[in-house]
């Protein structure tokens, strides 16, 4: 079967190609009963305009490229809730390609949409080196969200990852808690920020001592697998900060396990706040990023870059806050008297 043509459409509605393509256009200096016309015939024949073409020639594709380093992560997926709604009210269509949690998965996908001439990109979470994040930026606007850089090639939108690893702990120091562990994201995006902000807080309040750390990778089995080693070492902690929600879920799992109810033996604190914390079952305390303004400030960096011309690269934060849930609580009294 083959696609029908415009000269088709035309000649069933007995008009001219140039009168079909002011109709497809949806160009205003057409009467209707020309207009109806040619809407019929195209559904008569099932029509559908090549887009595309129509925006290359334009020089617009009015769609945007978002590259997800992990399609299975919901606070990825959150992200897109409130670009896709900006979306939507601006007239854009957005893209959405899986980087499949590699370096490699996300430069198919960003040269992916550079091919398909995106009019600008979208970086959700990206692990892709510097360079190759600015050579795309180089040829269609770009921001990243969730990458902390001062690069003056592109976008940032970013939580205050530092902030949130402080609330976090400063919610468990509150509580009791002095053996306080961290499960990192490893070499994921905010990570880094998010170790540091721990290790920080807890030298401010003279608990350098107690400063733990067991590597992760934000996904649900490096949680596992982090609180094991966690709960195996000499000093056992009585409440766990982990990177994000996802690896929490994993910590949770393996803390009860190994027969500690949470948060009466151990608590633990995610990152994140996605839908997954707020189920009624898991009900974990975490720190909130909001998910659907990040989305919103991504998208509306690029229009600044598209409708106005913008060059030079703006780096927007936001701040975290803290939410409190079932998984968190006092530190026992026996392990308080330690």
């Amino acid at each position: 079967m083959t696609q029908p043509t415009m000269r088709q459409v035309a000649e069933r509605a007995g008009v001219s190609i140039a009168l079909v393509s002011l109709v497809m256009r949806e160009a205003p200096n057409v009467s209707d009963y020309r207009r109806q016309l040619v809407v019929d015939a195209a559904a008569e024949l099932g029509y559908r305009p090549n887009v595309l073409a129509r925006n290359l020639a334009s020089r617009r594709t009015n769609t945007i490229g978002v590259v997800l380093n992990d399609l299975h992560n919901p606070f990825f997926a959150e992200i897109i809730d409130g670009l896709q709604n900006a979306a939507d009210a601006a007239g854009h269509q957005v893209l959405i390609g899986n980087g499949r949690h590699s370096k490699a998965g996300e430069s198919e996908m960003l040269e992916t949409f550079l091919q398909f001439r995106v009019d600008g990109l979208v970086l959700v979470g990206s692990t892709a080196s510097l360079s190759t994040i600015e050579a795309a930026a180089q040829i269609t606007p770009l921001v990243a969200v969730g990458r902390t850089t001062r690069s003056k090639k592109f976008d940032t939108v970013n939580t205050d990852d530092k902030l949130g690893a402080r609330l976090a702990v400063e919610h468990l120091l509150a509580l009791g808690h002095s053996r306080i562990a961290h499960i990192d994201g490893g070499s994921g995006a905010g990570a880094r920020a998010r170790r540091e902000g721990y290790a920080a807080s807890m030298t401010t309040v003279g608990m350098a001592d107690h400063i733990s750390v067991a590597r992760g990778d934000f996904s649900e089995i490096g949680g596992y697998k982090a609180a094991r080693e966690l709960l195996s070492r000499r000093q056992v902690p009585t409440a766990i900060f982990v990177a994000n929600d996802l690896s929490a879920v994993g910590a949770l799992d393996r803390a009860e396990e190994a027969g500690f109810c949470v948060p009466t033996d151990m608590s633990i604190v995610g990152y994140d706040n996605t839908s997954l914390a707020a189920t009624h079952h898991l009900s974990l305390t975490t720190i909130n990023q909001p998910r659907e303004e990040l989305g919103r400030l991504a998208f509306q960096s690029l229009l600044e870059r598209l409708k106005s011309g913008r060059t030079a690269a703006v780096h927007r934060v936001v701040a975290p806050s803290l939410v409190k849930r079932r998984t968190s609580g006092p530190v026992h009294s026996r392990e308080q008297a330690r």
